[in-house]
């Protein structure tokens, strides 16, 4: 059975894999590693993400589930004004998170946490590209904890395939924000979004 790479530690052999994209207009080379998602190419969903979600100047960005960190990395590389947290459950991407800033030296802060177990401050921004296949209940925990974790006006963007559940999890977003829109459809992927109007 193939081992999940929603895990605390990974148990497989250590593989590691350099390659290299272009997002948002720049050249990016970074290190994945097996045990984790989508070792072989940054998955459509992260790569609508980066290229598409709402960041401005000086935010406070939480790259939730950050994998081996290629959408905070992206948005760190073509803005340095942003101060970037990457957390993930699995210690195997938390290792190539730090080497993939290490590459660029690029400051971020950098947490292993369960969701937000280990998070302790309030962002502009959370971006997810959700779990799916370690359920629907966990993604929607996320969710649900995630406003705790916006400042006032602060942004939930979360990607997924609209007719692959993102539809129920946009349901889930307007049940706890009392909003939600959507914004660049492609691919059959959509960017969700849910504004924290409480202070």
């Amino acid at each position: 059975m193939q081992e999940h790479y929603f895990t605390k530690s990974p148990q497989s052999k250590l593989i590691i894999k350099k390659l290299k994209v272009k997002l948002r207009n720049k050249e990016i080379e970074f290190f994945t590693a097996s045990g984790l998602f989508s070792i072989s190419r940054v998955d459509l969903g992260s790569e609508i993400l980066i290229n598409k979600c709402i960041i401005e100047d000086n935010w406070k960005v939480l790259d939730l589930g950050c994998g081996y960190g290629i959408i905070g990395l992206a948005l760190l590389k073509s803005n340095k004004t942003l101060k970037l947290t990457f957390s993930d459950i699995n210690e195997r991407a938390i290792q190539l998170t730090k080497k993939n800033l290490d590459i660029y030296k690029l400051k971020a802060t950098v947490v292993q946490s369960n969701g937000f177990e280990n998070i302790r401050e309030k962002f502009n921004a959370i971006l997810l590209n959700p779990p799916q296949t370690a359920g629907k209940e966990l993604c929607f925990k996320l969710i649900e904890n995630s406003k705790e974790y916006l400042e006032k006006n602060g942004l939930l963007q979360v990607v997924a395939r609209h007719n692959k559940g993102g539809k129920e999890l946009s349901r889930k977003m307007k049940e706890v924000f009392n909003n939600v829109t959507e914004i660049s459809k492609s691919s059959g992927y959509r960017i969700y979004i849910s504004k924290n109007s409480d202070s």
